[in-house]
């Protein structure tokens, strides 16, 4: 069930980015298949498709169902994680993580280099090194290619991860979350072991809806837009002031 889930998950992702890539939007889709936006969305929103559909949109892309299963496998086999010693690299180099995850954020050169204190050529090397690295391609004209799969992840604990959960736990939090662009929310709850195991289902799929939201926002100007970070966790905890009050 997993497994075919995750499928699911694939195909429409894969649906998403075919769609942009034809310059093909939500209205655009509602008004050739006689439905309304809001009925588009909730498919999408839902992962619920019948093969008809499926076809339908398929052939607005002048595409077959085939070509966007091919399409699908192609990402697939994309590199989804980077080995220790790849992300050690990474990770020693404050540089290469900025350049590495504006790449990808699906950021271009010129979009780096007018946001950071970083000259071109400095940024053009950075690039290279994530090139040899196998999670970009660098095109002519310094044009960035990714090479990962769109479940890329970093690994469990590792180089990558540290950083970040250091990072998080010393600058993310020191926040009031007051802005009008902000939120923080708490949740204490008492869960049974497949409650919690559904409720990871949820995050993941929050987190996958995240990303779809990155990559339709590719072609939004960048003065439009504004480094997002959201932080996703659940875990067995409690305050540590509770545990002196247990029997």
């Amino acid at each position: 069930m997993r497994e075919q889930m995750t499928q699911i998950n694939s195909i429409f992702s894969t649906l998403k980015s075919a769609l942009k890539a034809h310059g093909i939007t939500y209205a655009d889709l509602a008004k050739r298949m006689n439905l309304s936006e809001a009925t588009i969305k909730r498919i999408f929103a839902e992962e619920n498709l019948s093969i008809c559909r499926l076809e339908q949109i398929s052939q607005i892309m002048n595409m077959e169902i085939s070509d966007i299963i091919s399409l699908m496998n192609e990402r697939q086999f994309r590199l989804k994680q980077l080995t220790e010693e790849q992300e050690l690299e990474i990770a020693r180099d404050p540089t290469l993580i900025l350049v590495g995850v504006c790449a990808l954020n699906r950021w271009k050169l010129e979009d780096i280099t007018s946001r950071y204190n970083i000259s071109e050529h400095q940024c053009i090397q950075k690039l290279a090194q994530l090139d040899r690295l196998r999670i970009i391609e660098l095109l002519p004209n310094n044009r960035i290619k990714l090479l990962v799969s769109p479940n890329f992840q970093w690994r469990k604990n590792g180089p990558m991860q540290n950083v970040f959960r250091e990072t998080i736990g010393r600058e993310f939090f020191k926040n009031s979350f007051s802005k009008e662009n902000e939120m923080l929310v708490v949740l204490n709850g008492t869960f049974s072991r497949n409650s919690s195991l559904e409720f990871h289902k949820k995050i993941n799929k929050l987190a996958q809806e995240f990303e779809n939201i990155n990559v339709d926002d590719t072609g939004v100007p960048m003065k439009q837009k504004s480094g997002v970070t959201a932080v996703l966790a659940i875990r067995n905890w409690q305050f540590g002031a509770f545990e002196s009050l247990q029997k």
